[in-house]
């Protein structure tokens, strides 16, 4: 099944939730950045979460970037989404290797650490929005949650899983269910009774589940499902955004890569992409800089 996000509404309005099935893009995360099984866990359950925000985008072209900043091995995490379902991420240190936890888990808590979730969003405005939270846990589930509810102010729970075997993604996917204003005390202790029923997200999506099932199990039978999005892995690198990039570095400093490297690579962190311009090409940019 390929990935896709789901956006739906209770029957009365008071409960909206997303869902999103990501095996295949949490796969090919773990293939671009041969991440070892914590930082597949960890890089997955993050994206997973970009392709939730990004189906809450109103415009395609709308983007969120999700940057998680902890102290643990695993550096910073950073996440684009947009509002066309295309994703792309990087950990800086893919290749974290830790024990399992006391729960015989991967432990992404002790590879994330402590620190702060970054939160950027370009809605075509003139000032981009900005939110910040706390890690609280370094599970990240708990840390979205916590985000939503205290940064943007939206009751929230947040379940994000993804089940590795070595280099292999057995399931990937992922919650987001929000309180809207109004709702009765009956919805929201409703609404916590049937997410503590949740075992664990990794095992519904690897039992066959969808995230429409997933949304219908927590919300209710009645469950309105309004929109649904194919989520793929996209970067917005080439190489022709490449080349410009090295031109705007100016006919000087061309040379003098030309002269230490006698090339230039260039490297996408997003989607571990080789741009390679040889000597030649150098010298033909110099002199296109040159008539420029």
């Amino acid at each position: 099944m390929s990935d896709y996000t789901v956006r739906a509404i209770s029957p009365d309005g008071e409960v909206r939730g997303f869902a999103a099935l990501t095996k295949e893009l949490v796969q090919e995360l773990q293939r671009r950045h041969q991440t070892l099984p914590v930082a597949s866990a960890a890089l997955g359950r993050t994206a997973t979460m970009g392709a939730i925000m990004g189906c809450m985008l109103k415009a395609e072209k709308d983007q969120v970037t999700i940057q998680v900043e902890g102290d643990g091995p695993l550096g910073r995490m950073m996440v684009d989404a947009n509002g066309k379902g295309e994703v792309r991420g990087y950990v800086d240190n893919p290749a974290v290797l830790l024990p399992l936890n006391q729960a015989g888990k991967l432990d992404v808590a002790a590879a994330v650490g402590k620190g702060s979730i970054y939160i950027l969003k370009d809605l075509g405005l003139k000032e981009p929005y900005r939110g910040t939270s706390p890690i609280i846990s370094g599970e990240l589930a708990e840390d979205f949650t916590y985000y939503f509810t205290a940064s943007e102010q939206i009751p929230s729970s947040v379940g994000l899983g993804v089940l590795v075997n070595r280099d292999q993604i057995l399931a990937a996917g992922g919650y987001l269910i929000q309180v809207m204003p109004g709702a009765t005390e009956e919805t929201i202790s409703r609404l916590e009774q049937k997410i503590s029923t949740l075992a664990s997200v990794t095992d519904f999506f690897h039992g066959g589940g969808t995230p429409e099932d997933l949304l219908i199990h927590l919300m209710g039978e009645d469950t309105r499902i309004l929109e649904r999005q194919p989520v793929t892995f996209a970067c917005k690198c080439s190489r022709e955004r490449t080349e410009a990039m090295l031109k705007s570095l100016g006919s000087d400093e061309l040379r003098s890569i030309l002269e230490e490297q006698n090339q230039a690579e260039v490297l996408c962190h997003f989607c571990n992409e080789k741009y390679v311009f040889d000597r030649s090409r150098l010298e033909e940019m110099i002199a296109e800089l040159g008539h420029a």
